[in-house]
């Protein structure tokens, strides 16, 4: 009797369930996204090449060079068994193989393929659980893909063995398997049972790798693609949306739920792989501080799909008992939304409650820190008294407010993200909603903010010194900087900036390069006391509507100056000017410059002349503003590597991998009173590779780098603008 019509019926029913509960999870998983706030349709075709480019190429995970050879291996590898496991399927149903050319050829490129996923795939399982890379976690949970892969690939061996034994094709050249199948001899209803043993097996763990995938961390194989897609263009890199203020319906400003982001920003959340390199690189996961970006996304994703459960009614788990979404009970032996697993830890949040003990803090890894900081923080506010997650609050019960405030905006967390994640716009949207709405933010901060609104400047220096320094500059040494109503036809506004006009160290800077400027004979002016704060602190620190006054006074100023040209020292005033100032009716003709890029064209223009040899051993620090978000990181090497006699030399974290100086996102402004002092630790880096200056494009980084060096008490190593250093080599100073 024929039962082959029974099993064409079992296999077709697997199949089709499996993929019918597939488009179910991934259409639940849709309806949660479109909970967010519809997003302005971008313009494709830039991030269509892009996505293709970072799919094919695998990106940036090359940052790691044995991650990116193994997920290569893994991407193509499993590509090219998809065509594999067709014509496996096909030839256990219908004893007939896929119709193709060179057909024994191609049965031994897959061979070897299965070969190589498997060799890469127990290579990431050595990585993760052997060799214990701290980004990664290393619970069951987190190593089931493993088994999956690892499974599937042994299932492939098995059928092709067989099949080989079966049809007697064991002489096939550069097969192992074939050298195998010639050494069995068992009676062939055994071989039979074999072969549909690993056959049913590849089935059944293929179509279960196809539900867990939209279910897990995995589904960033469906999502990434299109969220690199969506991402913005790199000339919007680093650049804030703007928010309506003007809106009758609003009944809030920024997210204070998480339907509140829009739905570009939650699809990041699906797309996440916790692959761990965003804290890795985050300065405030390195110092200590309560925040973690791989934690943020997990944590934000997972209190989606349960509160896009409950709104929607649905089980965010296929196959479910049931189609109706039951409220989860947490329990302390769970894993929490962060999703780690691990041994409890000794440490004490932000607001002092504290939790089990089993080692010190100086002991924990970044990972336990901000797993069990999460854990603390859930646990404080009623998760596991099977409280509704349509009840939880964003900024409170998923998100705690020292994670948001430990944020410096550096963007290392979304430079090293190989699936287009950005975690800074969503940290920024909720201190909106902490600042506009509820009117919370940490006493420094609010402090800076109070000052510059009444003042202009951080400090709450009288708005009428503003151009105090260059007045005595000329009084004491007759050099004259002239303001836009004695220079009416400048050729270059220079935006002296609060750290400029009030910082007695950055007042240093700004002589050195009206100097150079001179020296170019470059025609250029000041505002004097009509300039304003450029707005970035108060826009960074989630003040948007005192952002957004400042940047139209701004404006008004240089149309009423007919402002051609603008260059600042200051990369933060340079960012936002570049590329955020335009969204309230800047002219797209006014070029900003920053005086890095100024500085090298006039050099390359042969304007400045460096003439005088400067002994130095430089070590550079990149600002974050500059390199990762203006992709400015030539310019001041080359001009550096042109001054005689000097040195330069590169920290291990240098161009856009830099580590940030602890002083963006408003943190120039506050206090840091969590763990460890960012500056010091980035100058313990430039200091590792023994420097006599240590060379800057920022007045923040400058501060911070001096007080570094004064707080491991190294003087005689000095901190030097770049600025500075190019005079030094221009007029011999």
């Amino acid at each position: 009797m024929d039962f082959r019509w029974i099993e064409w019926l079992l296999s077709l029913l697997c199949i089709g369930v499996s993929i019918y509960w597939f488009v179910i999870i991934v259409w639940r998983r849709f309806k949660y996204v479109q909970l967010g706030v519809p997003a302005a349709s971008p313009d494709n075709r830039q991030g269509i090449k892009q996505a293709l480019l970072q799919t094919f190429s695998q990106g940036k995970l090359w940052k790691d060079w044995r991650s990116g050879l193994m997920h290569l291996l893994l991407f193509y590898g499993f590509l090219h068994l998809q065509i594999g496991a067709i014509d496996l399927i096909l030839i256990g149903l219908t004893d007939a193989h896929l119709p193709l050319p060179y057909y024994e050829t191609f049965v031994v490129a897959q061979e070897w393929t299965v070969w190589l996923v498997l060799i890469a795939i127990l290579y990431a399982g050595y990585r993760r659980y052997v060799e214990q890379l701290p980004r990664l976690k290393r619970s069951f949970k987190s190593g089931v893909v493993i088994l999956f892969i690892t499974s599937l690939m042994v299932s492939v061996i098995g059928t092709m063995l067989f099949e080989r034994v079966i049809t007697g094709n064991v002489s096939s050249p550069g097969s192992i398997i074939a050298v195998a199948a010639a050494a069995i001899h068992a009676p062939p209803i055994l071989l039979v049972a074999g072969y549909k043993l690993f056959w049913w097996l590849h089935l059944l763990i293929l179509l279960a790798f196809l539900l867990y995938v939209p279910q897990s961390k995995h589904f960033h194989l469906i999502v990434a693609p299109y969220n690199l897609v969506i991402q913005r263009p790199i000339q919007s890199i680093g650049k804030l949306h703007s928010l309506d203020l003007e809106a009758e319906d609003a009944e809030s400003f920024g997210v204070g739920a998480i339907e509140g982001f829009s739905r570009n920003q939650l699809v990041d959340l699906y797309a996440c792989v916790e692959c761990g390199r965003c804290t890795q690189v985050c300065p405030a996961a390195a110092t200590g501080k309560w925040l973690s970006p791989m934690h943020m996304i997990t944590k934000l994703r997972d209190h989606l799909t349960e509160k896009g459960a409950a709104i929607t009614s649905s089980s965010p788990w296929v196959p479910s008992l049931s189609t109706a979404y039951t409220v989860h009970q947490w329990h302390p032996d769970e894993e929490d939304v962060s999703s780690s697993t691990l041994q409890p830890l000794s440490l004490e949040s932000p607001r002092g409650r504290s939790i089990s003990q089993t080692m010190s803090r100086q002991q924990a890894s970044w990972q336990g820190r901000y797993h069990y900081a999460a854990l603390e923080k859930h646990a404080g506010h009623g998760v596991g008294k099977h409280k509704d997650p349509r009840e939880l609050q964003l900024i409170g019960d998923v998100m705690s407010e020292a994670e948001l405030w430990a944020c410096t905006t550096c963007r290392n967390c979304e430079d090293q993200c190989p699936v287009g994640n950005e975690h800074v716009d969503k940290i920024i949207d909720m201190r909106r909603y902490l600042v506009l709405t509820e009117g919370e933010l940490p006493a420094d901060a609010k402090r800076a903010m109070t000052n510059i609104e009444r003042q202009g400047n951080p400090w709450g220096l009288n708005r009428k010194d503003r151009m105090n320094w260059a007045v005595e500059w000329e009084q004491q040494d007759g050099i004259k900087v002239p303001t836009v109503k004695e220079n009416p036809h400048f050729d270059y506004l220079l935006f002296v900036g609060s750290m400029g006009s009030y910082d007695r160290r950055s007042q240093r800077v700004m002589r050195d390069l009206v100097r150079l400027l001179q020296a170019a004979d470059v025609s250029f002016a000041i505002l004097g006391n009509e300039e304003r704060s450029s707005g970035d602190t108060v826009r960074r620190l989630g003040n948007e509507f005192l952002y957004q006054e400042l940047a139209q006074e701004n404006i008004r100023l240089f149309e009423k100056y007919d402002v051609k040209r603008i260059v600042t020292a200051c990369p933060h005033t340079y960012h936002t000017m570049k590329k955020e100032y335009r969204d309230y009716g800047m002219s797209e003709s006014l070029m900003i410059y920053h005086h890095s890029e100024l500085l090298w064209s006039l050099w390359k223009e042969g304007k400045l002349h460096l003439n005088h040899s400067i002994q130095e051993q430089v070590v550079w620090h990149d600002s974050c503003y500059l390199a990762r978000y203006n992709d400015v990181v030539a310019e001041p090497r080359q001009l550096l590597q042109a001054v005689p006699g000097l040195t330069l030399l590169e920290m291990e974290r240098s161009g856009k991998r830099a580590m940030c100086c602890g002083a963006g996102g408003g943190q120039m402004w506050m206090e840091e009173t969590e763990g460890s002092r960012m500056n010091v630790a980035r100058v313990e880096q430039a200091l590792a590779v023994l420097p006599s200056v240590i060379g800057s494009a920022c007045p923040y980084c400058l501060t911070m780098m001096e007080d570094g060096t004064k707080q491991l008490e190294r003087p005689e190593v000095q901190t030097l603008d770049l600025a500075e250093i190019v005079a030094r080599s221009v007029l011999g100073d």
